[in-house]
């Protein structure tokens, strides 16, 4: 399973309560969008109709004239006027003078620059506010079509266009040469271009008309190449009456609304770029989001601060207690800052600083019990040899028998020159077995039957060994084996050690031998405490290694293959003996 640190925990949990705040405004923020488009859209498509219909008004008002002076009694007049000659004559020019001046009356009563022409067929002249003269009726004829006519006209250094329409009197007439009178209303585009200066200052980005195959009349201030370049992208033909989409224009979203004039057959544009309307919802986001972002990198700097204040601090005190609880007393927690875990750190340190003094005290104190009890134990071995050697030079004394007191005499010197030296706590095997021999030869002379044998490989001698814990087996068997027994006299010392490290050695004799009760009895006695009916020799040997090695290490006895006694003792040594190709060897740590 996986764990977590403090400061993972503390960002995880960060992160998981900031994410549905952060869908919940991401979510609310897209409605509120949709929404606002979706009003901005429905304003800008109704204004723009409503835009369109003042136009259509206007022109369908200025279409409306032409019929009211179709009916107009002087106009209707002229239509039995015949001229014999170019010239007019009073009564007539008084009469054109009266239509004159209701054409101008007529002109004068709208706000949008017009022109209203009355066609005389019958005198084939055509009168203005200002003017009286001829006509060509072949022109006319190809001009009057159904509908307003648009013609691209140049004024004023500029290209403009002329809107006109006609109104023929009887409607039903097919040959212009039989009507009675013909009328014609006629505007430009600077009228449409001033309704288009005035919606765009009402707050619109960029209104113009447009006629597949006609042209565009833009505003006076119009953006004309992005204008143009929003034309190619739309496809009008496909368009509804009103219409709106979104164009996509140098990285920027434009909402383009048209709405089409049934009056004249033009489309009026509109396109408001969303971005900038969309832009103080925007910056609300960018706020939003940089307040998510600071909070969350606040909240990344407090859990890291908790994490260096709080968890590293913990962790370093959960480190020492394992280590402490390992044993190791040395450890030591160290704290940065003044604060109660820095106190905790104080007083922990203070503990097993005390704890190690303790430990260290009492394991003092068991060493200088354990060296005591060696000594003890090695001077208990120590008179028992001396009582049994002074036995022997006193005999041979009063046998007078020199040369045997000379010799015992030289071999205990060398003996109690090992033990009363003896200041290691460990020697080599092969000192320990030179000590062994000089005791056996100081036995042989008690007892000439006596002989021994040493089975132990070269490369083991120089293997270390407390001293003073070889001798005792042999010694055992030398009084308990050999000497209760006439024809026993054989001795055999032998060595090894298994892979694993275990040391062994085994003493045995050919001597009498002990029983199966007596055994179990004495395997018992070795590991209890030694009483007065104790033989000191061999329980001596088996608490000195254990005490020594620990419990692992033990003498244990048993009954030899030749019949006598067999006392083996070992232990798990720390140095390990490794044979090399020559059959000379060395040791490993």
């Amino acid at each position: 399973m996986i764990r977590y640190s403090l400061f993972t925990k503390i960002v995880l949990l960060i992160i998981i309560m900031l994410i549905p705040v952060v869908f919940l405004y991401s979510y609310s923020n897209k409605m509120a969008t949709d929404t606002i488009v979706s009003e901005l859209n429905k304003s800008s498509s109704n204004q723009l109709a409503f835009f369109q219909s003042q136009v259509n008004t206007s022109i369908e008002e200025l279409s409306s004239w032409t019929n009211l002076l179709i009916h107009d009694p002087d106009i209707e007049s002229f239509k039995d006027i015949y001229m014999d000659s170019d010239y007019l004559n009073l009564d007539l020019i008084n009469q054109v003078k009266r239509v004159q001046n209701k054409l101008g009356i007529q002109e004068s009563s709208s706000n949008w620059r017009s022109s209203l022409t009355f066609y005389s067929p019958s005198m084939e002249r055509m009168i203005t506010e200002g003017n009286a003269k001829r006509y060509d009726p072949k022109e006319l004829k190809e001009e009057i079509k159904p509908g307003w006519q648009v013609e691209k006209v140049q004024r004023l250094n500029s290209e403009q266009y002329l809107f006109s329409w006609y109104t023929v009197s009887p409607y039903s007439v097919q040959d212009l040469a039989k009507a009675n009178s013909i009328v014609k209303i006629e505007f430009d585009s600077t009228n449409l271009q001033d309704m288009l200066d005035k919606f765009k200052s009402n707050g619109r980005r960029d209104p113009f008309y447009y006629k597949p195959g006609t042209g565009v009349i833009y505003n006076r201030t119009q953006d004309i190449a992005q204008s143009a370049k929003l034309l190619t992208q739309l496809k009008f033909p496909e368009m509804n009456d009103v219409d709106y989409r979104t164009v996509e224009m140098d990285g920027n979203i434009y909402s383009v609304h048209t709405v089409l004039s049934q009056a004249t057959g033009w489309y009026l544009v509109d396109y408001i770029p969303l971005t900038d309307v969309l832009a103080p919802i925007e910056k609300s986001n960018q706020l939003f989001y940089g307040a998510v972002g600071t909070l969350l990198l606040m909240s990344f700097l407090a859990a890291y601060l908790l994490y260096v204040q709080v968890q590293i601090p913990v962790k370093s005190l959960i480190r020492g207690f394992q280590r402490l609880k390992m044993g190791d007393y040395s450890v030591r927690v160290v704290s940065k800052g003044r604060n109660e875990f820095s106190f905790l750190s104080e007083r922990f340190n203070s503990m097993v600083e005390q704890i190690q003094e303790l430990f260290e005290h009492v394991y003092l104190e068991q060493i200088q019990v354990k060296e005591a009890r060696l000594k003890q134990l090695q001077s208990q071995i120590n008179p028992h040899f001396f009582y049994n050697c002074f036995s022997f030079i006193t005999s041979m004394a009063k046998l007078g028998k020199m040369d045997a007191v000379v010799a015992m005499s030289h071999n205990l010197s060398r003996y109690y020159r090992y033990t009363t030296r003896q200041e290691k706590e460990l020697v080599t095997l092969k000192e320990e077995m030179d000590f062994v021999v000089a005791y056996l030869k100081i036995q042989k002379m008690r007892m000439n039957r006596i002989d021994y044998v040493i089975e132990i490989p070269d490369e083991l001698l120089d293997q270390p060994i407390p001293p003073l814990v070889i001798q005792p087996l042999v010694e055992n068997a030398v009084i308990h084996g050999i000497e209760r027994s006439t024809d026993a006299g054989f001795i055999r010392i032998g060595a090894c050690q298994d892979p694993n490290g275990m040391m062994r050695i085994v003493v045995e004799d050919d001597g009498l031998g002990i029983s199966e009760s007596r055994l179990q009895e004495l395997r018992g006695r070795l590991t209890k405490p030694m009483d007065e009916n104790s033989g000191c020799g061999l329980w001596n040997v088996n608490q000195r290694m254990q005490l020594r090695y620990g419990d692992s290490s033990y003498l244990s006895v048993d009954t030899s293959a030749m019949g006598g006694f067999s006392a083996s003792i070992q232990w798990e040594n720390t140095t390990r003996y490794e044979r090399n190709d020559h059959n000379h060897g060395h040791l490993v740590s």
